[in-house]
């Protein structure tokens, strides 16, 4: 993976140094109870067993500071599914409203197209609208919804259950 830059971040590999940044975004994400169905952030070695390591990504400030991050994880191990990935999109909240979501998510889908994926998918929360808006802007389209999909486990939705919007970019 080679650095992309814009105006005002550089997107580069996510590495076990930015960890600590990458971690504390996720959280962010966490608390707002929209982004996932984890309580909190995994371990750096689940996440790094869980996610393929060429398709981890951060975008990084002037300061060099992770602002945002993505990562991807094969949705099977079937060989009919080898080329799709489903993945995960962060932005630090005090850098939402800059590009960075969208950035990451071109480059991610770049950075896949390139090593022979055709899929890059993923579920967002419907009351999520910056990370659905964020993906329309980057060109996925949303396929359906999965109602009923999963049943919250923490924050003030626990125990309730959540539709899922399945969104997808074809390569």
């Amino acid at each position: 993976m080679t650095e992309q830059e814009s105006s005002t971040f550089t997107i580069t590999a996510l590495t076990a140094d930015h960890w600590p940044d990458v971690e504390r975004i996720y959280a962010a994400g966490i608390a707002t109870g929209h982004a996932t169905f984890e309580a909190e952030p995994p371990t750096w070695e689940a996440f790094d067993a869980g996610k393929l390591p060429d398709h981890r990504l951060v975008a990084l400030d002037e300061h060099r500071r992770v602002v945002g991050w993505a990562a991807a994880a094969a949705v099977s191990d079937r060989c009919a599914y080898s080329g799709v990935v489903e993945h995960s999109v962060y932005v630090d909240p005090s850098a939402q409203g800059r590009g960075v979501g969208r950035a990451l998510l071109q480059a991610l889908a770049a950075n896949a197209e390139s090593r022979g994926f055709w899929t890059v998918q993923s579920g967002i929360f419907p009351e999520n609208r910056s990370s659905l808006a964020v993906h329309a802007a980057a060109g996925f389209r949303v396929v359906g919804t999965r109602e009923r999909l999963g049943r919250m486990t923490y924050g003030p939705l626990a125990g309730q259950w959540r539709d899922v919007i399945l969104v997808e970019k074809r390569l």
